[in-house]
């Protein structure tokens, strides 16, 4: 099965990635916390140290990844490197994926951040992926019920159980 790379592997990643693993995929996530890795690991997923406001540690966790699934929806952090996280820094990471073996993307476009920051990070997801003919799913679904089914399904529709792309979606 593809291999899905989550990008802010907190409580509700390590959720989903033992969502995800138990469906057969193969998990790698990322934590920013040294501390956090062995939680991450006791899902069954790789757990590896990287930070997504420091795109060059991340590098090397997209290596034959399949689907990238940014969970950054309720990120903390200082309000400008947040805002970062969902302009700037996502850009350039999605410019990045051209050049790997990503093949979907999914972007938590819901959570306790701004409403209208979340959605400019959507359009950045919608606008790359499209250029690049990169299936995207947005999950408008906020944490709470029908957020982990929303997540998994969104998986899903970028990579099916096949392990071949989705057509491109516009």
């Amino acid at each position: 099965m593809p291999r899905c790379l989550i990008v802010g592997c907190g409580a509700r990643g390590r959720e989903l990635a033992a969502a995800l693993r138990d469906r057969g995929h193969v998990i790698r996530a990322t934590t920013r916390d040294e501390r956090k890795l062995g939680l991450i690991e006791a899902t069954g997923a790789e757990a590896v140290l990287a930070d997504p406001d420091r795109l060059a540690t991340l590098a090397s966790a997209l290596d034959h990844v399949a689907v990238l699934v940014l969970l950054l929806g309720s990120a903390a952090g200082p309000p400008a490197a947040v805002e970062a996280l969902h302009r700037e820094r996502l850009d350039a990471l999605l410019r990045r994926l051209l050049d790997t073996t990503v093949r979907g993307v999914v972007y938590e476009a819901a959570g306790s951040l701004d409403a209208g920051l979340l959605a400019a990070g959507g359009r950045i997801v919608r606008d790359a992926c499209e250029r690049g003919r990169i299936p995207y799913a947005l999950v408008a679904t906020g944490p709470g019920p029908g957020w982990l089914e929303a997540m998994v399904g969104a998986v899903d529709r970028v990579l099916p159980a096949s392990g071949a792309p989705a057509s491109w979606r516009g």
